[in-house]
């Protein structure tokens, strides 16, 4: 029996979770991202999910709005071994970024943070969360 539904490639949904992790880190509405590009938003989400492949020309027009170089998408790629080899920690801790960031309260905590001026309660906030997290393993 042949399969009529091609799978999205891996490199495809890695590109279109980093297109959809930048844009919610800025703020931005799938539909605004496809306004700036001349497309509908529902496009946006088949970009995102890697059903669709971006082109190039339209990577390098998404990459000027969103403010990020080309590289950005390709970051942490599968099968991506252009850094080298790294050790274990170094690519856990990168995918551990990426999911925070990917979360609600991420983001919500990292646009706050980033709000923040002052060096010294930016400390005092880093000491609250490490605090919280010790008293929650102590539970």
């Amino acid at each position: 029996m042949i399969e009529n539904k091609k799978k999205p490639n891996p490199i495809d949904i890695h590109v279109g979770s980093r297109i959809r992790l930048r844009r919610t880190m800025l703020g931005m509405s799938q539909e605004k991202l496809g306004e700036s590009l001349g497309i509908t938003f529902q496009q946006i989400q088949k970009y995102e999910k890697g059903t669709n492949r971006v082109g190039a020309s339209r990577l390098q027009n998404i990459s000027s709005i969103l403010n990020v170089p080309v590289s950005f998408f390709f970051e942490d790629a599968p099968g991506d071994h252009a850094g080298g080899l790294t050790g274990m920690a170094e690519a856990s801790s990168s995918n551990y970024v990426v999911d925070f960031l990917s979360s609600s309260e991420g983001l919500q905590l990292n646009r706050a943070f980033v709000k923040i001026s002052d060096p010294k309660v930016r400390r005092k906030v880093v000491e609250l969360v490490k605090a919280l997290a010790a008293e929650a393993d102590a539970d």
